[in-house]
């Protein structure tokens, strides 16, 4: 009869933690509920105070009276935020085209950043509700217009991010990549890129926020109004109307679309850097 072998205890498989998944069911349930019931609260403290206190609609409204305003004009409120949202999506994009391109260049050759970038510095140094009128002037159409001054804004972010990331790839393996006779494609796409990706999604979130504020900082300048424009032309027209609800409601609507942003950049951050880079892998305990 054959000798049985005894079963290896390394062959067992590992016990289910399951301390550590409850605590990280915990931690989801709590990243949700935390900021929701803070949010709560504080719409109902600012309700309370308003009928405390009865303060007028024209000077402060209410959270409900806002809720009101945007259930009845919340057809002309959508279509100014879906113009707002083309706008600033057509301006990050064009931001992201524009600083990586441009970054690229910089960091692969350094005539190229020392001839092109105090240009772009006094870009970003420069206030855009400065230069918000002359692009006005000089540009026929309204709309690209307030692009320019929306992408003037979200660029240097994109840029100098892309600029810092290219650059801090380790220089043992750019010394181990020249060894081995690595491509300047190899070498773009299997070290510099990758090193490059955390700088890039961090300076996107700021970007993504930016684009939104050029957007409505370049319309605010233009003064644009009509039937097709942005949420900006909404709160300029209510407060010439004393139409304070109005206001608040379009408010409401932009501070949204600024969460929109900032949840979808988080989400292709973690979708990009969760299952490899140390900022966004998720530690127990």
């Amino acid at each position: 009869m054959p000798p049985v072998d005894s079963p290896d205890p390394t062959d067992a498989p590992a016990p289910i933690n399951t301390e550590a998944i409850e605590r990280a069911r915990r931690q989801r349930i709590l990243a949700w509920v935390m900021p929701a019931g803070t949010m709560i609260a504080a719409i109902a403290l600012w309700e309370w105070w308003v009928w405390a206190y009865d303060i007028p609609h024209y000077l402060v409204p209410a959270p409900s009276r806002i809720a009101q305003t945007l259930w009845t004009d919340g057809p002309s409120l959508l279509v100014s935020a879906w113009f707002t949202v083309k706008l600033t999506v057509m301006a990050l994009a064009l931001a992201v085209i524009g600083g990586v391109t441009l970054g690229a260049l910089f960091a692969l050759s350094r005539p190229v950043e020392m001839s092109l970038f105090p240009f772009a510095v006094i870009l970003q140094v420069t206030p855009v509700v400065a230069i918000a009128p002359l692009i006005l002037i000089y540009v026929n159409s309204t709309f690209a217009a307030l692009l320019i001054c929306a992408w003037i804004v979200a660029f240097f972010p994109i840029l100098s991010g892309t600029v810092i990331g290219l650059r801090s790839a380790d220089h043992n393996l750019r010394d181990l990549f020249t060894l081995y006779r690595a491509t300047p494609w190899q070498r773009l796409r299997f070290l510099l890129a990758p090193s490059a990706l955390p700088y890039f999604m961090a300076s996107l979130k700021v970007a993504g926020g930016l684009a939104l504020i050029g957007a409505v900082v370049a319309e605010f300048v233009a003064g644009t109004t009509g039937r097709n424009t942005g949420l900006a032309s909404r709160i300029i027209e209510s407060s010439f109307r004393n139409e304070i609800p109005r206001m608040f409601a379009a408010l409401t609507l932009v501070s949204l679309l600024g969460i929109v942003i900032f949840a979808l950049t988080s989400w292709a951050s973690r979708r990009v850097l969760g299952r490899w880079h140390e900022s966004e892998i998720r530690r127990e305990g």
